[in-house]
């Protein structure tokens, strides 16, 4: 799709049927005189097609619009996505737990499970364990396996979303290259009894700030998250897309060097990264040194929530020392929404992000700037999961090979 107005990409009477369902479900184009309208296809045409949609299920008929000749007459029907018609299973791995869900094709999540689940024990025991995690989930919502149309998963390391397989990733041994795809369908079809269900992964920063976008800024057109936990990573989305870079490794500030970090070793194996002096991870340590209980990031997070005087002042210092790096990231991008997310995604934090980032950034690249905390909290990476599971497998091409497959 071009997005020039009036005409799909494809130009007049060109327009698939998974053009269509595109017009329908951005809400373009919602009555059969639109789409006609939008695509320069004929009535009969515009028929043909959505009967496609029709007995794939995808698409049903809504109540009716208003009139709109002066003339009155019978109000035309109007088209809806049928958001029922499947499921979507979406998991959000972090280092030592996860979250898992089925949700619908909307984004609602329906049913929800987390637990413990370290990722250091190998893709293998942790793929096998989420695929049981699914099958009691679908059970719980009373789903079967011809019902769930994709799966989403989120990771935390950099991700080549075109195989689906993590790349180098600081803080998970033993996944560089797995194929994280293949082991989790196998899974589902070991547990679940479903057969053949698309797998995509995507980095975990990356989905939560598109879950985020989506659901709360749906009209920034440069969105900006940065999640602050064992690591430091951030998504970037651009008019609605996720932005990955050319292989997936966009987004990835925890390894930008600080001199503040001079002497820090950091889990990449370098010396000097932000990760090493700003992350949960590397504020728990300095807890620990000083006595407090505090092994991770989700420790921190439960010190802060308590008031402790000592985990209030070391965030805010690796607040700081985040807002210096971000400075760059706001003055190169110019997003309209920073959000701040992860186990220190609060107020203390966030102050120290603040006194750097306006300080250190210059007043344009500020002007307009929200600096915000998450909205969706621990669900963020579900509902980015699960959205890119729907967009993809509803675009339009990837509709009509899917369309094809149906027999419709």
């Amino acid at each position: 799709m071009t997005g020039r107005p009036g005409r799909t990409g494809r130009g007049a009477g060109q327009a698939s049927a998974g053009d269509l369902l595109e017009l329908v479900r951005s809400r373009r184009a919602v009555t059969r005189g639109a789409l006609q309208q939008a695509t320069g296809l004929s009535r009969a045409t515009v028929g043909q097609r959505l009967d496609r949609l029709f007995r794939a299920g995808w698409l049903r008929e809504g109540a009716g619009g208003p009139v709109d000749s002066p003339l009155g007459g019978r109000p035309s029907i109007t088209l809806e996505f049928d958001d029922e018609h499947a499921v979507v299973l979406a998991a959000d791995l972090d280092t030592r737990h996860a979250r898992a869900a089925v949700l619908s094709l909307s984004g609602e999540i329906l049913a929800e499970h987390s637990g413990t689940l370290v990722v250091e024990d190998g893709p293998d025991t942790v793929l096998g364990e989420l695929g049981r995690w699914f099958a009691g989930l679908l059970e719980k919502t009373g789903h079967d396996a011809e019902a769930v149309c994709g799966v989403g998963l989120a990771v935390p390391g950099p991700v080549d979303t075109e195989t689906g397989r993590v790349v180098q990733p600081p803080i998970m041994p033993g996944w560089d290259g797995y194929d994280i795809r293949s082991r989790l369908s196998r899974a589902l079809g070991e547990h679940a009894g479903t057969a053949g269900v698309p797998v995509l992964v995507d980095n975990d920063a990356n989905l939560m700030a598109y879950g985020e976008q989506r659901t709360a800024y749906p009209d920034c057109s440069a969105f900006v998250l940065v999640k602050v936990s064992t690591g430091i990573g951030a998504g970037v989305v651009v008019d609605g897309s996720v932005f990955r870079g050319i292989d997936g490794g966009a987004g990835d500030i925890g390894h930008i060097r600080v001199p503040e970090g001079a002497g820090a070793l950091c889990r990449c194996g370098s010396y000097g990264c932000l990760a090493a002096v700003a992350s949960g991870g590397a504020v728990a340590r300095r807890l620990a040194e000083a006595g407090a209980p505090a092994a991770s990031g989700s420790d921190v997070r439960e010190l802060l929530a308590a008031g402790h005087p000592e985990a209030v002042g070391l965030a805010r210092e690796a607040g700081r020392r985040v807002g210096d790096v971000l400075a760059t990231v706001v003055t190169l991008l110019n997003p309209g929404v920073l959000m701040i997310a992860g186990d220190l995604a609060g107020t203390a934090f966030l102050t120290g992000v603040r006194e750097l980032l306006y300080q250190r950034a210059l007043p344009r690249s500020t002007a307009h700037l929200e600096v915000v905390t998450a909205r969706l909290g621990e669900r963020a990476a579900l509902v980015g999961a699960g959205a890119m599971v729907v967009e993809h497998l509803y675009a339009p091409e990837r509709a009509e090979e899917r369309l094809r497959a149906l027999g419709v």
